[in-house]
This record gives structure tokens, sequence and C-alpha cells, in this order.
């Protein structure tokens, strides 16, 4: 059975996430969550790993870490046992207390990481928990906009040092980066992770297969291997992306999309192809995106190209 990979490096950064067994409850009162976040700030001191955002909703959790010494499955096994344990005590009962493995995705933290804290900061939002992230108790972002004094395991800074100025400012710009999204569907940065594995440039899952994956030999992951090894050339996305299967004044748009998504490609040999420059191959992607969230039509016709180029051959 294929599963996602796990892959471990130092200096890793993931986004995690765990569910309840059966989709239930592993919060039932503040003290549980009080007892989750005391497991990851012994996790931070035991083990090492760096938390950068933090999300408790009712029968799953978010996690922002990063793994200095590359130790998630370490810090995970803490985490979880831990919590597995003192849930199952409290509550005389025996048992799974979480679904299966965690999920965790192997992030490229540049790109993603402000991008993956916004979402993982707005589910209280769109679940209905609250009116407003602040409002809700059980995450890192009443401490990111200053409300609160963030804990001494929590490393905001990484995050924070995408914005501007001060801390304070950082703080403030933060706050409007978040609630820019708070009247406005958008779509989870989470759509574009690679073989339920990796999010990032096609830049960064090619560093990550040559430098981490040779040596795997667990037969489970083989269709996830293929999936992140194929890296389909700049002719077989033009090819696969015909006349007919879109506009005709958008098809050179999707065609350049789908390039810098999926071909490994550098922008600049990408640009070269079609006659522009590499700034211009990344904005005509951001525009067509852009577009698509107002334009269900073309979503719908981008995601099942999608699904056809990366489609992993036998």
């Amino acid at each position: 059975m294929s599963r996602p990979l796990r892959i471990q490096y130092p200096g890793a950064f993931y986004h995690v996430t765990s569910r309840g067994n059966e989709r239930k409850d592993i919060f039932k009162s503040h003290k549980d969550r009080e007892k989750f976040l005391a497991y990851l700030e012994s996790a931070v001191t035991r083990y090492g790993a760096v938390i950068h955002a933090y999300c408790l909703m009712n029968n799953h959790y978010h996690l922002l870490l990063e793994t200095p010494v590359g130790n998630l499955s370490q810090i995970m096994r803490h985490i979880n046992g831990a919590y597995t344990t003192y849930f199952n005590v409290k509550r005389k009962r025996v048992g799974h207390l979480l679904q299966g493995r965690y999920k965790a995705i192997l992030v490229e933290a540049d790109e993603y990481a402000a991008e993956l804290s916004r979402y993982l900061h707005l589910n209280p939002v769109r679940a209905g928990m609250s009116s407003r992230p602040e409002d809700f108790q059980w995450s890192s972002y009443r401490s990111y906009i200053g409300l609160t004094k963030a804990p001494d395991w929590l490393k905001e800074s990484f995050i924070l040092g995408y914005f501007c100025g001060t801390s304070s400012e950082a703080k403030n710009c933060y706050r409007k980066f978040t609630e820019d999204l708070l009247t406005s569907e958008y779509q989870s940065p989470l759509k574009d992770v690679i073989a339920s594995t990796i999010l990032g440039r096609t830049e960064f899952v090619t560093d990550v297969l040559e430098q981490n994956l040779g040596a795997t030999k667990d037969e489970r992951n083989v269709p996830s291997l293929k999936e992140l090894a194929y890296r389909p050339s700049l002719n077989e996305i033009i090819i696969k992306i015909r006349e007919g299967s879109v506009n005709e004044k958008q098809l050179r748009n999707v065609r350049i999309y789908c390039c810098q998504k999926f071909s490994g490609a550098k922008l600049k040999d990408i640009g070269e192809y079609f006659g522009i420059s590499d700034a211009a191959v990344s904005q005509t992607s951001r525009r067509l995106l852009l577009k698509s969230e107002k334009d269900p039509a073309l979503k719908k016709l981008i995601e099942q190209l999608e699904e056809q180029i990366t489609s992993v051959r036998s």
C-alpha cells in the first residue's frame, strides 16, 4: 500500500497535522489543550524542535515546525505518544486516539511559511469556531499580533521576519496580511502539495530528490517516488495542453503556468522558450491564478490539466 514519504534532514520545515481516530475530538477541555502545549514545549527542550506556529482545533491540530537535527519522527513520537497516554489515562480508555500516522508536508519555507501560517491561523474562522482569528484562544495568532506574550518555546521571529520594520510593525503587518482574507474565499496553499509529500517550487523538489531520496528501499513508497521523480519536459507540457483544450487567448498563459509549476526548468529557460523574461513567467502565472479564483470554469480547467500533467508514468 502506498503511503506518503517521510523525508527527514537537518533544517527541514514541515506542516504537520494529526486527526482524531474516526474524526472524534482529541481535545475535550482547556486542560487537554494546555497539556498538549506542554508537550510541544518538552519537544523543544528535549528534542530540539522549533515550533513556528500552531492551532489546536477540536478533532485535529496543525503545527509548523522545523527540525534542526532532522529528527521529525522522534519529535512526533514524543508529542503524539505522550498526549495519547495522558488522554487515555485521564479518561480510563485504551486504544488509538489519533487516526493513523500523522501527516507531514515538507515545505520550502521561504516560499510558503507565511502563507501556511495564515492558513493555519484562519482555521477556526473557516470552521465557524470564531468570527475572528484573535478570538480563538488555542492558536499562536494572538501572540503573533501582540495580544499575548509568546511562550519561550514558540519562535515567531522567522515568519514575522518576512514583514516590515520593527517587531511591533511586523506584527501589525502580519495582522493585516491575515485579515485581508477574512471576507474572501481563497485556495489552501496545500493544494500545490506534490505526492502528498512536498510543497515548494520545482527547484526545491528537485534538490530534495537528489539529496535525500536516492537510498529509499521501502516498496510502499514507490508510487510516491514515481510521482516526485516525474518532471515532464516543456515540450511534453505544451503537447498535452493542445489547441481547443483552453480558450485561445488563455492558451499561452496556461502553458506558461504549467511549465513553471511542473517542468522543473529554470524560469530563464521557460522565458526563453516563450520569448519573455523570467520575471514575466512568474507574473503570468500569478495573474492566471488570480483570474481563476474569479472564474470557476477556468479554475476547473486548470485543475483538469494539472491532473493530466501529473499522471505518473507506469
